[in-house]
């Protein structure tokens, strides 16, 4: 099990699952859903290099590693330390 903690408050999440839908309910604002509107950016603070690569549409938003859009990012394992 991975960690991702938001705003200092830990959740474990299997390894290789997406983390949308716990960002989501910790208060992380969304709408599209699919990487288009940007409105989910969050900022790594710690263990990027636990997330996947950056795909195509977080690259078309300019995003970098420790900027991500948390409905783009899977955690691989490890901990992943976020804030919005």
């Amino acid at each position: 099990m991975a960690k991702l903690i938001i705003d200092n408050i830990t959740y474990e999440v299997p390894d290789g699952q997406p983390i949308a839908d716990i960002s989501q309910e910790a208060g992380i604002p969304f709408s599209c859903n699919t990487g288009v509107c940007g409105t989910c950016q969050i900022d790594i603070q710690e263990g990027a290099e636990n997330l996947n690569e950056l795909n195509r549409e977080e690259q078309e938003l300019a995003m970098d590693p420790t900027h991500r859009l948390s409905c783009q990012c899977k955690i691989l394992g490890g901990t992943v330390k976020v804030t919005y």
